[in-house]
């Protein structure tokens, strides 16, 4: 049996993950909220502020702002109470207990219990959102009592606490769930509510300070603004002159950030390469050998393509999992080494000796400079690379719908569990054609029931897909966070932007 229990109170909680602020800021709206506001630059405001709409990465901050979730996930991954107090899993980890808090109410007045648990819960698999697959494993939620709901599963589902802390977490009033109201205003538990008055929908968004939040530890501004600042250009200029505290920027405009004095805060959330998608050679016939996939990334040089592409600010890899992910394995980082010659042979032995054409989609931002390396790269082998249209608002249906046997991608490195049905399989969207064998399912079956020990088991599943040439990886990004001096930001691991918890005043 899974026992999950809190290891530190809410509160201690929130001092480790927050910097701890000088009294003399206090404010007379409560213990815990702070006079100073927060203003950051976002890249893309919510679509919809339904939290069964809520997405990941970028777009999951905001939804903080206003929305708690039932488990709090810690900067280093770990997960801790939020609104849930305790979770316990029974033997066969198909059935999760959850204790609820019994304190919290939502901003239209409306009680947080176990029924408004299960309704956001049952809402989020009907509503249809970007990440209804979090709970694709749940089979119903129950209210046991008051303040305790179960959630029983189809199967196992390693991943389940963590998409606790995201999106399938994030829990609005019961009686504002699926209105036409709340996709504009959000209604929530959070620390913050939407100030209508002050806010432009695509300019700014403005919340204050919620003066009955259950944790006022949380609270470490007395208002919060997101600026939507979608050109890397106004960005870096919005964060270099005061308008907003912080903002994500890329390597070039970094410089300009660092010259400013501004501090970063960076990790590796995401790696880019090749996904070698059609395995079975469905529409690139060649693709099926697996020395025609291996010579593929044998014609890379890792380390000039980082260098000219993002100078230098990331780590060359062989492999798709991360080193945060629990399934990385250092001995795989180097195993396609710059061979072009190496590429050449086994293009030969696969009867391609004078050469073969592939095709991939435009991506847009810094792609244009890296494709064009990749393109003279591969013809450096015999490799012919088209690039063809960029990719429209329906990428993900035309993944799904096998129209592109490779692309050129920034994948996010994530949990084992999240990663596999992300990449490896055949659920998994960046594995369109399902590509399988007994032996990898076999693999992808123990990871499903080993429980905390799917990390181990994951590391056989990367082993494999690297040594069979799954996918070209390049490299691990830096993710580049720039702050002033007003604020203290600690990053969040495998998230590019940190959360909201993560930010404190200086002093």
């Amino acid at each position: 049996m899974t026992l999950r229990k809190p290891v530190l109170a809410i509160a201690a909680i929130a001092s480790l993950t927050l910097a701890a602020c000088s009294s003399n800021n206090t404010s007379t709206e409560g213990e815990g909220t702070q006079a100073q506001t927060l203003t950051l630059g976002i890249i893309g405001e919510p679509r919809s502020w339904d939290p069964a709409q809520a997405h990941v990465g970028h777009v999951l901050q905001p939804y903080q702002v206003t929305y708690d979730s039932l488990l709090l996930r810690e900067p280093d991954g770990s997960l801790s109470p939020m609104l849930a107090t305790e979770w316990e899993y029974n033997q066969e980890n198909t059935v999760l207990t959850v204790d609820l808090r019994t304190d919290v109410t939502f901003s239209d007045g409306e009680k947080f219990d176990a029924a408004a648990a299960k309704a956001n819960l049952d809402h989020f698999k009907q509503a249809n959102g970007p990440q209804m697959n979090q709970l694709r494993a749940v089979e119903a939620v129950e209210a046991v009592d008051a303040d305790t709901i179960t959630i029983t599963l189809t199967a196992a589902d390693p991943s389940l606490e963590f998409y606790l802390s995201q999106a399938a977490g994030l829990m609005g009033s019961p009686n504002a769930l699926g209105s036409e109201g709340i996709s504009t205003v959000p209604v929530g538990s959070g620390p913050y509510v939407m100030d209508e008055a002050s806010s432009v929908a695509g300019s700014q968004l403005v919340f204050t300070a919620r003066e009955d939040y259950w944790n006022k530890d949380l609270q470490k501004f007395s208002s919060v603004t997101l600026k939507t600042l979608t050109d890397i250009t106004a960005r870096t200029n919005a964060v270099v002159s005061g308008q907003v505290d912080a903002a994500i920027l890329d390597p070039k405009a970094g410089q300009q950030a660092e010259a400013a004095g501004l501090e970063l805060v960076s990790n590796q959330v995401d790696w880019t390469g090749l996904l070698l998608m059609d395995r079975g050679g469905e529409v690139i016939a060649p693709l099926a050998d697996v020395r025609v996939r291996q010579a593929i990334n044998y014609a890379f040089d890792r380390e000039t393509i980082l260098e000219q592409v993002r100078l230098g600010r990331g780590t060359v890899t062989s492999q798709p999992f991360g080193p945060d992910s629990g399934a990385w394995v250092e001995e795989l980082e180097d195993t396609y080494t710059y061979d072009p010659e190496k590429a050449k042979e086994l293009l030969a032995e696969a009867g391609h000796s004078s050469g073969l054409t592939i095709d991939i989609p435009a991506l847009a931002a810094e792609e244009p400079t890296l494709q064009a390396i990749l393109k003279q790269q591969l013809a450096d082998v015999g490799i012919t690379l088209n690039i063809g249209a960029p990719i429209t608002s329906t990428f993900t249906a035309d993944v799904a719908a096998k129209k592109f046997p490779i692309i050129q991608y920034n994948l996010f490195q994530g949990e084992p569990w999240v990663a596999i049905n992300q990449l490896i399989s055949t659920q998994a969207l960046y594995n369109p054609f399902k590509t399988t064998t007994p032996e990898l399912q076999a693999m992808i079956d123990e990871v499903q029931t080993a429980g905390t020990e799917a990390g181990a088991k994951a590391q056989e599943v990367n082993r494999y897909v690297v040594e069979n040439a799954w996918f070209a990886p390049l490299f691990r990004i830096d993710q580049m966070y720039y702050h002033n001096a007003k604020i203290t930001v600690e990053p969040q691991v495998q998230q590019a932007v940190p959360s909201i918890y993560n930010y404190a005043p200086a002093n």
